[in-house]
């Protein structure tokens, strides 16, 4: 059972594959009974049906003990669903570890993105990953000043099938130095 990742203001609630089932399915109310949580109204959107959820349950279906590396539910303490987040997949199903993330737009601007992110990228290290990997949309500025302001370096381009062109950026764990060293 995949477990959540705590930060100051929110709990990175794994997505379970029933919700997700229940969702693709129109049965909204049994989706939010499943997640024990209400979702925003614009959650989830048509693209989001399509694609995102789609491609995870796939995913979860593939490795359900992976589920620590996909879909999460962005609540904060309070028990509000604002957003969701996670992993791309297992990073050896999907060949790295990449993170991504969505703020409900009246959530956005408080820092929620930043702190899923970061909560997030500590995982990861923390699971032994040597790099991990965020892809954005040129035209998204938010996002590129957040992966910017994180220590992610931009490492070169790709085409998304869904999103078209997205600049890739990674980041390295930090050393610390130790007491010889310059």
């Amino acid at each position: 059972m995949a477990s959540a990742i705590r930060t100051e203001r929110l709990s990175l609630e794994p997505l379970a594959p029933e919700t997700i089932r229940l969702l693709i399915q129109g049965q909204r109310t049994e989706a939010e009974q499943t997640a024990k949580h209400s979702f925003p109204p614009e959650f989830p959107s048509q693209d989001e049906l399509t694609g995102f959820l789609t491609v995870q349950l796939r995913r979860m279906d593939e490795s359900p003990e992976r589920r620590d590396w996909m879909a999460r539910l962005m609540v904060t303490h309070t028990g509000e669903v604002v957003g969701h987040c996670g992993f791309h997949g297992p990073p050896e199903l999907v060949g790295r570890a990449e993170i991504g993330y969505t703020v409900f737009e009246r959530f956005r601007r408080r820092g929620f993105a930043r702190e899923a992110a970061a909560a997030l990228v500590k995982w990861a290290f923390d699971q032994g990953e040597a790099q991990v990997y965020a892809s954005v949309s040129p035209n998204n500025l938010a996002s590129l000043a957040l992966v910017r302001s994180l220590g992610f370096i931009e490492v070169g381009t790709q085409e998304d099938e869904v999103d078209g062109l997205e600049l890739v950026f990674a980041i390295e764990p930090i050393e610390p130095i130790g007491p010889n060293e310059p």
